[in-house]
């Protein structure tokens, strides 16, 4: 089967699935694993990202948007050259990926009958379901539910250790650094597991600006900072030119020394197999004496270590 993914996440379960010969084309933010950056590259981004501050970053999406423009570019003729049987894409964000409507439209001219999955999870039961569908729709059913056990004992695992703990700090995920926007989908839910409390995102809901008084209220004891599309490297240096407001520093997570970075890209921002990292590295920075550090020196880091 001739495999084309337009997710980074799908291009992950993809290849988790042991399904990486038949990927023939993804885009242009698919890098894990290693091979994934090597296929065809069929998307480009319209936005400048080189150097730009996030308040930059986030003006240029919202007015790209707020005039009916894609921040995305398909290569049409790539793709009728490539052509795929099997299309991987997403509904549930126009800043994530190629909008569905752009797809559709892509995929019409192509000759004889495409299928064209869209992965819309917005829980870690709804990301588990993900990769069952996709093994359901390429022939791998038996290795995707073996995956979706893995990934499930590992959750489960975190959970059991986490149900009785006494002292649950409380959560700010930031998810863009400027504007502020609170952790969404399934991060508030990660949070929860990982033995913290998010009382500023919401499960299953989506990521959403918040003012700083409302985050300075809240007073969060840890922050972590997973802003979407960064690593972590790039993640403090977008923290560093960002001028954040006296409401950061009064609150009590940064007196405290308990801000941290992680790499948003790859464990919290795309709903595939390694957000269960994601749940670990949670697990591991609030409840350190129960999770000794697994996760590898570039995934998370004290901001003050960083």
């Amino acid at each position: 089967m001739r495999i084309l993914s337009l997710l980074p996440s799908a291009t992950e379960i993809v290849f988790a699935l042991g399904l990486g010969d038949q990927l023939v084309g993804v885009t242009h933010e698919c890098d894990h694993p290693a091979e994934a950056a090597r296929l065809p590259k069929v998307t480009r981004s319209l936005i400048d990202h080189q150097d730009s501050s996030s308040s930059e970053v986030h003006r240029h999406i919202a007015e790209s948007l707020h005039n009916g423009s894609s921040i995305y570019a398909l290569d049409q003729e790539l793709l009728e050259r490539l052509d795929p049987e099997l299309i991987l894409t997403q509904e549930l964000c126009d800043v994530c990926a190629v909008s569905y409507d752009e797809v559709q439209r892509a995929v019409r001219v192509l000759p004889g009958p495409r299928r064209v999955l869209s992965l819309e999870p917005t829980d870690l039961g709804g990301i588990l379901e993900a990769v069952r569908h996709v093994g359901e729709l390429t022939g791998t059913v038996g290795q995707a539910e073996g995956v979706v056990a893995s990934l499930q004992q590992r959750i489960d695992r975190v959970a059991a250790r986490t149900a009785d703990v006494n002292a649950r700090p409380r959560v700010f995920a930031m998810e863009w650094l400027d504007p502020p926007f609170v952790g969404g989908h399934w991060v508030p839910e990660m949070i929860r597991l990982a033995g913290g409390v998010d009382g500023l995102g919401a499960e299953r809901r989506p990521s959403h600006t918040i003012a700083w008084a409302d985050i300075a209220a809240y007073d969060p004891e840890v922050v972590v900072l997973m802003p979407c599309g960064y690593d972590l490297a790039e993640t403090v240096k977008q923290q560093r030119r960002s001028s954040f407001p006296d409401e950061w520093r009064s609150l009590s997570a940064v007196k405290s020394g308990n801000v941290y970075v992680a790499n948003g890209s790859a464990y919290f921002n795309r709903p595939g197999p390694r957000i269960v990292d994601g749940l670990e590295i949670l697990a591991e920075i609030f409840h350190p004496t129960l999770f000794p550090r697994q996760q590898p020196p570039e995934a998370w880091a004290r901001l003050d270590d960083a």
